[in-house]
């Protein structure tokens, strides 16, 4: 594991029906929905940590605090952006911003844990009853 404070990462994606709040069944309006942004925001804290890990080493996500500002139409694009502000162990925490071409429509903490990908499948297969 080599990440450190300071590591950046970014994420971007375009407005269409498919990302809008009507469409994911967050509202009942065609703009960009909030679990669509909350998700643009945990890839922007995947993206940061990107040739960071070791082999066989992921992270997931564990907290966000976040708020989301500004509706975004169909058509517009939108992006986030990461920042890596704290190392506890294998905690991490991201400080997490999303734009459009306005400006910012939503900022807030994201925190991710450092896992063992096989550990970690390993054990949510036996919480399903299969595997070892």
């Amino acid at each position: 594991m080599s990440v450190a404070i300071g590591l950046k990462g970014r994420a971007e994606t375009a407005v269409v029906h498919e990302n809008t709040a009507a469409a994911v069944g967050s509202g009942l309006l065609p703009v960009f929905a909030t679990p669509m942004m909350v998700a643009l925001m945990e890839n922007a804290a995947v993206n940061a940590l990107e040739g960071h890990l070791a082999d066989g080493e992921g992270s997931v996500g564990t907290r966000l605090d976040i708020s989301h500002d500004a509706a975004t139409p169909v058509g517009m694009k939108v992006w986030a952006e990461a920042e890596l502000t704290a190392v506890d162990g294998r905690a991490l925490t991201f400080a997490v911003t999303a734009y459009d071409d306005g400006g910012v429509i939503g900022k807030g903490v994201h925190g991710r844990f450092l896992i063992d990908n096989a550990r970690f499948l390993a054990k949510a297969e036996k919480k399903a009853g299969r595997g070892a």
